[in-house]
């Protein structure tokens, strides 16, 4: 079976059942942000922060089987309040993913720069967002050029006038260990970013309760893949994931349980003139997957 059978789908169904349908070690990366603990309760029903590590293992078990070894799991989550306190999900769901095999191996911010504003009692809005890094093996593909930045005008002065101290490593005055050598930013125009994100929310939610950036997957797709690999979002919501991956030169699969979803997001991509192949039974302009209309999430 080819890329072409296998990929380049929205799929409606629970991505603990639709997933079987693909091979182990199908995937490059797995982009994704699952429905939060409690929230989005119209759109998905909502999973108590008490039950949610339960709820994702089994599906966490799922992407670690269809993902290749030197792919990379990147998720989209952040702790909710409940009773004036952060529950401890996220954390525990860490632990519980590291036990099944996983490694944890970093964690990216995304610092939203257009937060809504708001006020309580015991604290400040909501400014940033987590997204965690996994991977199947300590070496995995990582394509760090692709995501280079311009060094920055502060350059430009600070590098004018170089003291003998900042021509060689030196040292941190407080014993740290940790040293640097300011020369070595001579001649550079563009230097690797940091694991801070500052990206706008999407501003047009595309008739989704939970829409991220293009900017937001776009960023990961480059970095952790190159052009024709696949990516996996298995909670695809509007398909902006599968959109970026597709306009990146990649292969893309999404899942989602909501059919108006799975419309939209297929509709999307058909605005970019992509055909899709039908999987199952054709409702409309979407792919319905045969005996995957059983899952909850």
């Amino acid at each position: 079976m080819t890329k072409k059978d296998l990929f380049d789908k929205i799929i409606l169904g629970d991505c603990l059942g639709a997933l079987k349908d693909f091979p182990d070690n199908s995937f490059d990366l797995i982009f994704t942000s699952p429905p939060y603990a409690d929230q989005r309760a119209k759109t998905y029903g909502g999973i108590k922060p008490d039950n949610y590590v339960d709820w994702f293992l089994p599906r966490a078990a799922e992407f670690k089987r269809v993902l290749k070894p030197t792919g990379t799991f990147i998720l989209n989550i952040k702790e909710r309040v409940v009773d004036g306190e952060r529950h401890t999900y996220v954390i525990d769901l860490i632990i519980k993913m590291r036990e099944q095999g996983w490694l944890w191996t970093e964690e990216y911010i995304w610092h939203k720069k257009n937060s809504y504003p708001g006020k309580w009692p015991n604290r400040f809005r909501d400014n940033w967002e987590r997204l965690i890094q996994f991977n199947k093996e300590k070496s995995f593909n990582m394509y760090q050029e692709s995501v280079m930045v311009p060094v920055g005008s502060w350059a430009k002065e600070r590098l004018a006038k170089l003291s003998e101290t900042d021509k060689t490593r030196d040292e941190s005055r407080a014993g740290s260990g940790f040293g640097k050598n300011v020369s070595n930013w001579v001649g550079r125009e563009m230097v690797y970013p940091t694991n801070v994100l500052h990206l706008a929310t999407e501003t047009g939610n595309k008739n989704h309760s939970a829409v991220f950036p293009p900017d937001l997957p776009a960023w990961f797709i480059k970095l952790f893949t190159k052009p024709g690999d696949v990516v996996l979002d298995p909670f695809v919501g509007s398909g902006t994931t599968a959109l970026s991956a597709f306009q990146l030169g990649r292969h893309f699969v999404g899942v989602d349980i909501n059919v108006e979803y799975v419309q939209l997001a297929t509709q999307r991509v058909f605005e970019k003139q992509i055909k899709l192949p039908v999987i199952g039974e054709k409702k409309g302009k979407y792919t319905v997957s045969k005996n995957r209309k059983d899952g909850k999430r």
